[in-house]
Protein backbone atom coordinates (compact mmCIF):
# COMPACT_ATOMS: atom_id res chain seq x y z
CA UNK A 1 0.00 0.00 0.00
CA UNK A 2 3.05 2.35 0.70
CA UNK A 3 4.52 1.84 -2.62
CA UNK A 4 1.35 2.25 -4.15
CA UNK A 5 1.52 6.08 -2.40
CA UNK A 6 4.80 6.80 -3.35
CA UNK A 7 4.29 5.72 -7.11
CA UNK A 8 1.60 8.72 -7.34
CA UNK A 9 3.87 11.27 -5.22
CA UNK A 10 4.41 14.39 -6.93
CA UNK A 11 7.30 16.70 -7.16
CA UNK A 12 6.98 20.37 -7.39
CA UNK A 13 9.78 22.67 -6.96
CA UNK A 14 9.16 26.17 -5.23
CA UNK A 15 11.53 28.83 -5.62
CA UNK A 16 11.77 31.87 -2.79
CA UNK A 17 12.94 34.58 -4.37
CA UNK A 18 12.85 38.14 -2.15
CA UNK A 19 13.79 41.87 -3.80
CA UNK A 20 15.24 43.09 -0.02
CA UNK A 21 18.50 41.89 0.30
CA UNK A 22 21.36 43.52 2.64
CA UNK A 23 23.69 42.22 0.41
CA UNK A 24 22.21 42.86 -3.40
CA UNK A 25 18.66 44.15 -3.49
CA UNK A 26 16.93 43.32 -6.66
CA UNK A 27 19.08 40.62 -6.92
CA UNK A 28 16.10 37.92 -8.63
CA UNK A 29 15.70 40.57 -10.93
CA UNK A 30 19.53 40.97 -11.89
CA UNK A 31 20.47 40.42 -15.93
CA UNK A 32 22.65 38.03 -16.62
CA UNK A 33 23.31 38.38 -20.34
CA UNK A 34 20.21 40.02 -20.58
CA UNK A 35 18.29 38.11 -18.69
CA UNK A 36 16.77 38.38 -15.25
CA UNK A 37 18.14 35.53 -13.01
CA UNK A 38 14.99 34.26 -11.51
CA UNK A 39 14.36 33.62 -15.16
CA UNK A 40 17.39 31.69 -15.97
CA UNK A 41 16.22 29.52 -12.54
CA UNK A 42 12.82 28.59 -13.56
CA UNK A 43 14.10 27.58 -17.61
CA UNK A 44 16.45 25.10 -15.71
CA UNK A 45 13.81 23.82 -13.17
CA UNK A 46 11.22 23.64 -16.22
CA UNK A 47 13.86 21.20 -17.97
CA UNK A 48 13.69 18.54 -15.25
CA UNK A 49 11.66 15.74 -15.77
CA UNK A 50 10.86 14.50 -12.38
CA UNK A 51 8.96 18.07 -11.66
CA UNK A 52 4.96 18.70 -11.88
CA UNK A 53 4.98 22.17 -11.86
CA UNK A 54 7.50 24.79 -10.92
CA UNK A 55 6.32 27.90 -8.94
CA UNK A 56 8.46 31.12 -7.36
CA UNK A 57 7.18 32.59 -4.31
CA UNK A 58 7.78 35.93 -3.62
CA UNK A 59 6.35 38.79 -1.71
CA UNK A 60 7.02 41.06 -4.31
CA UNK A 61 4.76 42.54 -7.26
CA UNK A 62 7.82 43.40 -9.47
CA UNK A 63 9.21 39.80 -9.29
CA UNK A 64 5.56 38.84 -10.02
CA UNK A 65 5.37 40.61 -12.63
CA UNK A 66 8.61 40.30 -14.23
CA UNK A 67 7.74 36.10 -13.66
CA UNK A 68 4.82 36.20 -15.25
CA UNK A 69 6.20 38.44 -18.25
CA UNK A 70 8.20 34.81 -19.30
CA UNK A 71 5.12 32.88 -18.64
CA UNK A 72 6.35 31.38 -15.30
CA UNK A 73 4.08 30.46 -12.68
CA UNK A 74 4.20 32.79 -9.22
CA UNK A 75 2.49 32.79 -5.98
CA UNK A 76 2.71 35.84 -3.59
CA UNK A 77 3.20 35.32 -0.02
CA UNK A 78 3.84 36.82 3.16
CA UNK A 79 6.29 39.34 3.80
CA UNK A 80 7.54 39.33 6.97
CA UNK A 81 8.79 35.71 6.73
CA UNK A 82 11.77 34.92 8.53
CA UNK A 83 13.54 32.57 6.59
CA UNK A 84 13.02 30.82 2.67
CA UNK A 85 11.82 27.49 4.50
CA UNK A 86 8.95 29.73 5.93
CA UNK A 87 7.96 30.94 2.68
CA UNK A 88 8.08 27.42 1.05
CA UNK A 89 5.79 26.12 3.86
CA UNK A 90 2.99 28.83 2.72
CA UNK A 91 3.51 28.29 -0.58
CA UNK A 92 2.57 24.83 0.08
CA UNK A 93 -0.11 25.52 1.72
CA UNK A 94 -1.10 27.85 -0.55
CA UNK A 95 -0.81 25.69 -3.67
CA UNK A 96 -2.70 23.10 -1.86
CA UNK A 97 0.09 20.21 -2.20
CA UNK A 98 -0.58 16.50 -1.01
CA UNK A 99 0.97 16.04 2.36
CA UNK A 100 2.98 13.32 0.72
CA UNK A 101 4.76 15.01 -1.99
CA UNK A 102 7.93 15.81 -2.03
CA UNK A 103 8.52 19.83 -2.36
CA UNK A 104 12.14 20.77 -3.81
CA UNK A 105 13.90 24.59 -2.36
CA UNK A 106 15.65 25.74 -5.67
CA UNK A 107 17.46 28.98 -4.49
CA UNK A 108 16.69 31.71 -6.56
CA UNK A 109 20.22 32.97 -7.09
CA UNK A 110 21.81 29.68 -8.13
CA UNK A 111 21.31 30.51 -12.26
CA UNK A 112 23.60 27.65 -12.85
CA UNK A 113 22.73 24.65 -11.31
CA UNK A 114 22.49 21.41 -13.19
CA UNK A 115 19.77 19.56 -13.69
CA UNK A 116 20.29 16.39 -12.03
CA UNK A 117 21.16 17.78 -8.97
CA UNK A 118 16.54 17.87 -8.54
CA UNK A 119 16.21 14.61 -9.07
CA UNK A 120 19.33 13.39 -6.96
CA UNK A 121 17.88 15.35 -3.76
CA UNK A 122 13.96 13.91 -4.88
CA UNK A 123 14.81 10.29 -5.18
CA UNK A 124 15.47 9.29 -1.57
CA UNK A 125 12.08 10.70 -0.62
CA UNK A 126 10.93 9.04 -3.57
CA UNK A 127 12.69 5.85 -2.31
CA UNK A 128 12.16 5.76 1.23
CA UNK A 129 8.64 6.87 2.29
CA UNK A 130 9.66 7.57 6.05
CA UNK A 131 12.31 9.70 5.10
CA UNK A 132 11.74 13.49 5.77
CA UNK A 133 14.16 15.96 4.55
CA UNK A 134 16.71 15.88 1.93
CA UNK A 135 20.00 17.80 0.82
CA UNK A 136 23.30 18.11 -1.31
CA UNK A 137 26.76 17.84 -0.71
CA UNK A 138 29.75 18.19 -2.73
CA UNK A 139 33.50 17.11 -2.17
CA UNK A 140 35.43 20.71 -1.85
CA UNK A 141 38.14 21.34 -4.62
CA UNK A 142 38.91 24.73 -3.68
CA UNK A 143 41.20 25.24 -0.87
CA UNK A 144 39.91 29.00 0.13
CA UNK A 145 36.11 27.56 0.48
CA UNK A 146 37.26 25.23 3.61
CA UNK A 147 37.92 28.19 6.16
CA UNK A 148 34.90 30.60 4.11
CA UNK A 149 32.01 30.78 6.74
CA UNK A 150 29.95 31.21 3.69
CA UNK A 151 30.77 27.22 2.51
CA UNK A 152 29.20 25.79 4.84
CA UNK A 153 30.67 22.23 5.62
CA UNK A 154 28.74 18.75 6.05
CA UNK A 155 29.64 15.55 8.30
CA UNK A 156 27.79 12.73 7.82
CA UNK A 157 27.03 8.97 8.76
CA UNK A 158 28.19 5.88 6.91
CA UNK A 159 24.70 6.19 5.29
CA UNK A 160 24.80 9.71 5.00
CA UNK A 161 22.60 10.87 6.99
CA UNK A 162 23.53 14.33 8.11
CA UNK A 163 25.42 14.43 11.47
CA UNK A 164 26.25 17.96 11.66
CA UNK A 165 26.97 21.48 9.75
CA UNK A 166 28.77 24.16 10.21
CA UNK A 167 30.43 27.29 9.13
CA UNK A 168 33.57 26.11 10.40
CA UNK A 169 36.10 23.56 9.42
CA UNK A 170 35.02 20.42 10.38
CA UNK A 171 36.36 17.83 10.87
CA UNK A 172 39.02 19.96 12.81
CA UNK A 173 42.66 18.77 12.32
CA UNK A 174 44.11 18.21 15.48
CA UNK A 175 47.74 17.72 13.99
CA UNK A 176 48.32 19.22 10.53
CA UNK A 177 51.71 17.32 10.27
CA UNK A 178 49.91 14.06 9.71
CA UNK A 179 50.00 12.44 6.08
CA UNK A 180 46.59 12.15 6.16
CA UNK A 181 44.19 15.39 5.12
CA UNK A 182 40.53 15.19 6.39
CA UNK A 183 38.14 15.63 3.33
CA UNK A 184 35.81 18.61 3.95
CA UNK A 185 32.32 18.63 2.29
CA UNK A 186 30.38 21.36 1.33
CA UNK A 187 26.48 21.86 1.37
CA UNK A 188 24.68 23.33 -1.61
CA UNK A 189 21.57 25.16 -0.77
CA UNK A 190 19.22 22.43 -2.68
CA UNK A 191 16.52 20.58 0.21
CA UNK A 192 13.65 18.04 -1.00
CA UNK A 193 11.17 17.99 1.96
CA UNK A 194 7.53 15.88 2.46
CA UNK A 195 5.00 18.44 2.55
CA UNK A 196 4.13 17.42 5.44
CA UNK A 197 7.45 17.40 7.32
CA UNK A 198 7.85 20.78 6.06
CA UNK A 199 5.11 22.58 8.01
CA UNK A 200 5.97 20.58 10.86
CA UNK A 201 9.65 21.97 10.50
CA UNK A 202 8.84 25.40 10.39
CA UNK A 203 6.51 24.94 13.62
CA UNK A 204 9.53 23.93 15.34
CA UNK A 205 11.24 26.68 17.99
CA UNK A 206 14.40 28.05 17.01
CA UNK A 207 17.20 25.23 17.54
CA UNK A 208 20.31 26.30 19.83
CA UNK A 209 22.75 25.13 17.23
CA UNK A 210 20.66 27.28 14.51
CA UNK A 211 20.95 30.09 16.51
CA UNK A 212 24.78 30.13 16.71
CA UNK A 213 26.04 28.86 13.46
CA UNK A 214 22.53 30.66 11.89
CA UNK A 215 21.95 27.39 9.79
CA UNK A 216 18.04 26.73 10.05
CA UNK A 217 19.03 22.81 8.74
CA UNK A 218 20.53 22.33 12.37
CA UNK A 219 16.91 22.99 13.72
CA UNK A 220 16.05 19.52 12.16
CA UNK A 221 18.65 17.83 13.48
CA UNK A 222 18.48 18.98 16.66
CA UNK A 223 14.93 17.95 17.60
CA UNK A 224 15.74 14.39 16.12
CA UNK A 225 14.71 14.43 12.56
CA UNK A 226 16.98 12.64 9.96
CA UNK A 227 18.08 14.49 6.89
CA UNK A 228 19.78 12.26 4.02
CA UNK A 229 22.98 14.30 2.20
CA UNK A 230 23.72 12.71 -1.90
CA UNK A 231 27.01 13.86 -2.85
CA UNK A 232 27.08 15.44 -5.89
CA UNK A 233 29.30 15.83 -8.73
CA UNK A 234 27.76 18.98 -9.99
CA UNK A 235 28.65 22.42 -7.83
CA UNK A 236 26.70 25.11 -7.93
CA UNK A 237 27.69 28.83 -8.48
CA UNK A 238 25.94 31.38 -5.73
CA UNK A 239 25.09 34.78 -6.66
CA UNK A 240 25.35 36.95 -3.50
CA UNK A 241 27.46 39.96 -4.77
CA UNK A 242 27.01 41.91 -7.86
CA UNK A 243 30.53 40.95 -8.77
CA UNK A 244 29.17 37.21 -8.42
CA UNK A 245 26.99 37.87 -12.07
CA UNK A 246 30.27 38.25 -13.89
CA UNK A 247 31.94 35.03 -12.87
CA UNK A 248 28.44 33.45 -13.74
CA UNK A 249 28.10 35.69 -17.11
CA UNK A 250 31.33 34.12 -17.58
CA UNK A 251 30.57 30.54 -17.30
CA UNK A 252 27.67 30.44 -19.63
CA UNK A 253 29.85 32.43 -22.37
CA UNK A 254 32.08 29.34 -21.73
CA UNK A 255 29.96 26.62 -22.27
Amino acid sequence: METEKQQNVEVVAIIPARYHSNRFEGKPLALINGKPMIQHVVERARSVKILSRVVVATDDRRIAHCVEGFGGEYIITRNDHVSGSDRLAEAAELLDINEHDVVVNIQGDQPLFDAEVIEQVSKPLLDDPSLPMSTLIYKIIRPEEINDPNHVKTVFDHENNALYFSRAPVPFQRNPEDDIVPTYYKHLGFYAYRKGFLLTFVALPEGEWERFEKLEQLRALEYGYRIKVILTEHDSIEVDTPEDLKRVEEFINLQ
